[in-house]
C-alpha cells in the first residue's frame, strides 16, 4: 500500500475511533453496574461481543466480587437551593462506588468528604471506595474555595446491594489454537485517554481482524481494571496454555510518544515483537523494564499466571497533568494520535503472525537465485540490492532455530521485509516450515 494510502487510512481509523470514544465519554461507568453494560452494548454494535455476569459474592482466586453499584443522580445543595455540585454535569463530581446519602449537614462537616486537587485547581480529580463503604463528592478547588458557611442539602441517589460484575470477550479462530490476549479496561468513568482510547481503538481492531486471515487466534476481554483480569483468570484458568503473547491496551490518545512496558520475563517475543515494531516505526518511543504497578499486566504478569502480556501506551498513566481528572476529556485525546496507536497495532499483530521458523532445504553453500527468477526487481522493496541481501539472510538463517524476529534483529532489517522474501523462497521449494 502506497504510504498516503496507508497515512489516510490511518487518519480515517482515528476519526472513527474518536467518534467511538465521543459517544462513550458521557457514560458513569465503575468496576460493576449499568454503566459498564451500556459501554458493553455499544461496542456490540461493532464486534459480537460475548457478555459475561459474575454474582457478587463469587470467589476469584483471593477476590470476591463486590456488591453490584449504580447511580442515577448526585448533589449538594446551598442554602439557597442552587446545586453547587452536580454530578449530572459531570459524573467525575462522586467518589466511584459512594453509599446513598440523604443529609443537612454544615461546611465543616460537609469538607471531610470533599476531594479536590490544590495542584490543578480547575480540573475534578477522579476518586473510588470500591471496597470501602463510605461517600464522597469531588470538585475543582478553585469553587471549593467559594463555598460558603451554612447548611448543605447533601444527596447521592445510588444503590449498592448484589448484582454482578459484568465484562465483554470476543474471540477470533485464526488457523492456529495459539491466542493473542488483547485487553483493555472498561471501569474508568469519564475519561477519554484512560481508558476509552484503549476500549474503542481495540474494538476496532478486533473488527479489521475477524476478516483477515491470520495464524494466530485473538482474544480480545474488556473488563474492569484489577478485578475484570483477575475475574478472567480465575475463569479461564485450563485454557491460559493457549496464549502466546499479549498486550494491555490503554492511554492510547494522547499526543505522546510510544511507550512498551515488558513483561515480566522481559525477553518474551511480544517484549521483543514490540521493541522491534516501534525501532522501524521511525518514531520517538521509550521502553521500560516490567515492574508490579501500573495496569492490569500485573495481574497477568503475577507469579502463579506469569503470561508473555507487556503493556503498549503512548504517556503511560500517572505520567501526564491531566491522568484522573476532567481534564482528560475530548480535547487531550486527537484523532491523529489514535490512528497513530492502531496502525502501530496492527503492524505489531503481522509481524507476530509472520514470524515464522523456517529450513533451508538447500544448505550446502548459497543456491542458485538467477534460475529461480530470485533476482528479478519486484514490488515493495527499496531497491533490488536490499531484496538481494534479505534472501540472503533469511537463506543463511533459516536452520531451524532462528525466527524471523532473530534474523531480523541481526541484520537490522525488518520481519515484514524478511517474511515476504521467506514466502518467495518456500514457493520456490527452498525452504519450508520448521515442523513440516
Amino acid at each position: 500500500m502506497a504510504m498516503e494510502n496507508m497515512a489516510d487510512k490511518a487518519q480515517a481509523t482515528g476519526e472513527e475511533i474518536y467518534r467511538l470514544v465521543e459517544r462513550l465519554y458521557p457514560i458513569c461507568r465503575s468496576i460493576t453496574g449499568d454503566g459498564v453494560r451500556q459501554t458493553l452494548a455499544i461496542l456490540r454494535e461493532y464486534i459480537p461481543l460475548e457478555i459475561h455476569e459474575v454474582r457478587t459474592g463469587t470467589t476469584v482466586f483471593d477476590w470476591t466480587i463486590p456488591k453490584e453499584w449504580n447511580i442515577r443522580d448526585a448533589y449538594v445543595k446551598d442554602a439557597d437551593g442552587r446545586r453547587v455540585i452536580d454530578f449530572k454535569k459531570h459524573n467525575l463530581h462522586v467518589v466511584s462506588y459512594s453509599v446513598p446519602v440523604r443529609q443537612r449537614m454544615s461546611l465543616a462537616e460537609l469538607k471531610a468528604h470533599l476531594f479536590t486537587s490544590e495542584e490543578y485547581p480547575d480540573w475534578i480529580p477522579y476518586r473510588t471506595s470500591y471496597y470501602n463503604e463510605s461517600w464522597g463528592f469531588c470538585l475543582a478547588h478553585n469553587d471549593f474555595l467559594k463555598l460558603a458557611d451554612g447548611e448543605y442539602e447533601v444527596c447521592i441517589d445510588s444503590s449498592l446491594e448484589p448484582g454482578s460484575l459484568t465484562y465483554g470477550e470476543y474471540f477470533i479462530q485464526g488457523d492456529s489454537e495459539d491466542e493473542i490476549l488483547l485487553f483493555a479496561h472498561c471501569c474508568h468513568p469519564s475519561l477519554c485517554n484512560d481508558n476509552l482510547s484503549g476500549l474503542a481503538m481495540l474494538t476496532l481492531l478486533a473488527r479489521e481482524l475477524a476478516d483477515a486471515d491470520t495464524r494466530y487466534s485473538y482474544r480480545f476481554v474488556f473488563a474492569p481494571a484489577t478485578i475484570g483480569s483477575t475475574t478472567w483468570l480465575s475463569r479461564n484458568q485450563a485454557n491460559l496454555s493457549r496464549i502466546r503473547h499479549g498486550l494491555v491496551a490503554a492511554v492510547l490518545g494522547d499526543p505522546g510518544k510510544l511507550t512498551y512496558k515488558k513483561s515480566r520475563s522481559e525477553t518474551a517475543e511480544i517484549d521483543r515483537a514490540v521493541e522491534h515494531v516501534l525501532k522501524h516505526s521511525g518514531e520517538d518511543y521509550e521502553i521500560l523494564d516490567f515492574s508490579p504497578w501500573g495496569y492490569d499486566e500485573r495481574q497477568f504478569c503475577s507469579p502463579g499466571i506469569n503470561l508473555p502480556v507487556g503493556r503498549l501506551t503512548r504517556t503511560p498513566n500517572g505520567c501526564y497533568p491531566e491522568y484522573h481528572t476532567s481534564a482528560d476529556n475530548l480535547q487531550l485525546v486527537t484523532p491523529a494520535a489514535l490512528g497513530n496507536s492502531f496502525a502501530l497495532y496492527r503492524e505489531l499483530m503481522q509481524v507476530l503472525d509472520e514470524n515464522r521458523t523456517f529450513i533451508n532445504l538447500s544448505p550446502n553453500c548459497e543456491p542458485q537465485l538467477g534460475k529461480r527468477g530470485l533476482y528479478r526487481k519486484t514490488g515493495g522493496y527499496k531497491d533490488v540490492e536490499n531484496r538481494q541481501l534479505a534472501i540472503l539472510w533469511v537463506l543463511n538463517q533459516s536452520d531451524g532455530m532462528h525466527s524471523l524476529l532473530d534474523i531480523a534483529e541481526k541484520s537490522g532489517m525488518s520481519v515484514r521485509e524478511l517474511s515476504r522474501v521467506a514466502d518467495e523462497l518456500v514457493s520456490c521449494e527452498l525452504l519450508k516450515l520448521a515442523g513440516t
